[in-house]
C-alpha cells in the first residue's frame, strides 16, 4: 500500500532554469575572461582549459567560437588595436597644432588607464599567435605619420625646414609612449597634468619651458605664444 506524502512548500516551488547566454552574449564574455588572462599570465602561460573554467563552460565552446587559443587572441589584440588607433585618430581634429599633439598624448594615457590589460597585451611582444609587436609598432607608426604631417605645416608656417618634422615625430612620439608607460605604473600625478607637461616639454623645450603648463583649448595660445603676440 503506497502512502501519499504531503507536499511542502519546498516540493512545490519549481526550480528556475538559469538563462542561457546567446552567442553574442558567449563570445564577448570569453573575450573578457581571456583579455584578463592574457593580461595577466601572457599568451604562452594562459591555457585554454583555464580560460573555459573562469568562463564556466567546457573547452569545446571556446573552440566552437574562436577555433582555438590563438584565434582568441588574435581576435583579442584585434579589438584592441582599433580601439586605440580611434581614439588617436579622433584627437586629431582641425584645431590649433599644440592642441591636437596634445590630445594624442591624452588620448594615449586614457587608453592606457581605461584598458590596461589590453595595453598589456599589445605591450608582451610576439607569441606563437601572430606578429603582435609588429601591430603596435605599426599603429606607432601610423601615430607618428599624422604627427609628422602635423609638425611638418607648422614648421613650414615658422619658416623652419619640414624636412626635419619626421625627426621631431619620432621624438615626440617616442617620448610620450615611454612617459605612459612609465605613468602605468605610477599613476601619478593625474593623465592630464602628465599630458600638459608632455607637451610642454615638447613644444617649448627646456629653454622655454613655460612656469605652470595646463590643458589648452582648440583654440587657445599658449603662454609662449601669448609672449610672442605682446
Amino acid at each position: 500500500m503506497t502512502v501519499d506524502r504531503p507536499t511542502t512548500k519546498a516540493d512545490q516551488v519549481q526550480r528556475v532554469p538559469r538563462a542561457r547566454m546567446t552567442g553574442p552574449q558567449r563570445r564577448h564574455q570569453l573575450i573578457e575572461v581571456a583579455r584578463g588572462l592574457f593580461a595577466e599570465k601572457g599568451f604562452e602561460a594562459t591555457a585554454v582549459e583555464e580560460i573555459a573554467q573562469r568562463a564556466g563552460v567546457s573547452k569545446p565552446v571556446v573552440y566552437e567560437h574562436f577555433g582555438g587559443k590563438e584565434g582568441l587572441y588574435a581576435v583579442i589584440v584585434d579589438r584592441e588595436m582599433e580601439t586605440l588607433l580611434e581614439m588617436i585618430t579622433s584627437s586629431l581634429s582641425k584645431n590649433r597644432s599644440r592642441y591636437r599633439v596634445q590630445q594624442v598624448a591624452l588620448a594615449l594615457l586614457t587608453y592606457m588607464e581605461d584598458r590596461t590589460d589590453g595595453f598589456q597585451i599589445l605591450m608582451r611582444g610576439p607569441s606563437t599567435a601572430g606578429g603582435d609587436a609588429g601591430k603596435y609598432s605599426s599603429l606607432l607608426n601610423d601615430a607618428i605619420s599624422q604627427v609628422e604631417h602635423i609638425l611638418g605645416s607648422d614648421f613650414e608656417r615658422r619658416g623652419r625646414d619640414p624636412a626635419l618634422a619626421p625627426l621631431y615625430a619620432q621624438a615626440l612620439v617616442g617620448m610620450v609612449t615611454s612617459t605612459a608607460q612609465w605613468w602605468l605604473d605610477v599613476r601619478e600625478p593625474s593623465k592630464e597634468v602628465v599630458a600638459a607637461h608632455l607637451v610642454n616639454l615638447c613644444w617649448n623645450g627646456l629653454v622655454n619651458l613655460e612656469d605652470d603648463p595646463h590643458l589648452v583649448g582648440p583654440n587657445e595660445p599658449s603662454e609662449s605664444e601669448k609672449k610672442r603676440q605682446t
